[in-house]
């Protein structure tokens, strides 16, 4: 089966950081969420991933192509960022027109569906629009290019909730019509709980965490209890722990292990992925 993207030895290395990906895949038609703390090498692989950086060694396929030897794979990724490189003082139809000529497959009559559901004037100037009217026509255009694959970095990251809910549904909606792969790279972990399929967490420039969002979930669990219950020995079924005078409250990635050693004298407590990123990140 070809994956949509696969990594093979990424790395690249800068000054003060290092990214080091041993592999990573990207299943076809379904939410990747991509997270991590910030300055854990996500924009990197994105950049990586999309052929803007080049990097020092490995291997990255997408849709079983390399991207830096194939023009027409390049036409099959639409890409939502927190900054897009649109030219604020452009008028969105003069963005589109410019735009639309590099897809061979661009879709005029989505566009303009896309446009007309979010009310937006195509006369308008790009930098005079709200936050959440860029972010939609970034998407409305991201989406007009037909493409297979769409890369998000941090695009719902200055948005309201009620703007990210619209985004994420009708992202959504796109994606069952047209069978899209999404790798979505957030902080906003609770927009992935709602959408995602598989998690990636990322840190330090290493994967740390890739699986199913609901297998991810459902193993892990936070655990509270006594201080008394704890020693080196409990200790180690623990991804890491905050203690107080009271008590302790830790995560375990094996709740099935963990009750076999605690039974029934502490609470168990199911995780947010934001509980899972934070216990994991306070571990190193």
């Amino acid at each position: 089966m070809v994956e949509a993207i696969e990594i093979k030895n990424l790395k690249k290395e800068y000054k003060n950081f290092k990214l080091n990906i041993e592999e990573l895949k990207v299943r076809e038609g379904f939410i990747t969420g991509f997270i991590g703390p910030n300055g854990s090498g996500k924009t990197t692989t994105i950049k990586a991933i999309m052929n803007m950086i080049k990097y020092d060694e490995g291997e990255i396929l997408v849709l079983g192509e390399n991207i830096s030897d194939n023009h027409k794979v390049k036409e099959s990724i639409g890409f939502v960022g927190d900054v897009c490189g649109f030219l604020e003082e452009s008028k969105l139809r003069n963005i589109k027109t410019s735009v639309s000529k590099f897809y061979t497959n661009w879709d005029e009559n989505l566009y303009n569906r896309l446009i007309n559901k979010f009310n937006i004037n195509e006369t308008l100037v790009y930098g005079k629009l709200s936050k959440g009217q860029k972010k939609q026509f970034e998407l409305a255009m991201a989406l007009s290019i037909k493409p297979k694959i769409i890369m998000m970095d941090e695009p719902t990251a200055s948005l309201d909730p009620i703007v990210r809910s619209e985004f994420l549904e009708l992202l959504q909606e796109e994606m069952e019509k047209e069978n899209l792969t999404i790798f979505y790279s957030t902080h906003v972990t609770s927009d992935l709980e709602k959408c995602a399929d598989y998690i990636v967490f990322i840190y330090k420039g290493k994967v740390i965490l890739y699986g199913e969002k609901d297998e991810i979930l459902e193993k892990h669990s936070i655990i509270k209890g006594k201080k008394e219950l704890l020693d080196n020995e409990t200790r180690k079924y623990l991804i890491s722990i905050k203690a107080n005078g009271f008590g302790f409250e830790g995560l375990t990635s094996n709740k099935k292990e963990a009750f076999e050693i605690f039974g029934n004298e502490v609470i168990y407590e199911k995780p947010t992925l934001e509980d899972i990123m934070l216990y994991y990140t306070r571990r190193n």
